[in-house]
């Protein structure tokens, strides 16, 4: 199982993401976490915005197409992608994610 993580700048930008994904079986959560602040370097200056971090749980046969629906449906130039593979998963968290996303 993986744990993949996006943000977007509006809530509502949020949830027609999070919506499109689960929509299309590619992930069995996602979860808004609202809001956030972001502190980084953009453009050559310091920036500050506020925004909403979507995290997506999901097998690894997945991955790919979570990714190229993401990116293509992300309302930012440049959006976070990350992905992280997990050490410890309970078998039936685990067996509930593999029968949402089959």
């Amino acid at each position: 199982m993986k744990i993949a993580w996006t943000t977007t700048e509006t809530l509502a930008q949020a949830k027609i993401l999070a919506k499109q994904v689960i929509q299309a079986r590619l992930a069995a959560c996602s979860q808004i976490s609202s809001p956030i602040t972001s502190i980084y370097h953009w453009d050559g200056k310091i920036q500050e915005s506020t925004e909403f971090r979507i995290t997506f749980k999901l097998q690894k046969s997945t991955q790919l197409a979570l990714k190229q629906l993401v990116l293509k449906e992300h309302p930012y130039d440049t959006p976070q992608w990350v992905v992280a593979d997990l050490s410890e998963v309970s078998e039936e968290y685990q067996a509930w994610v593999e029968s949402e996303t089959s």
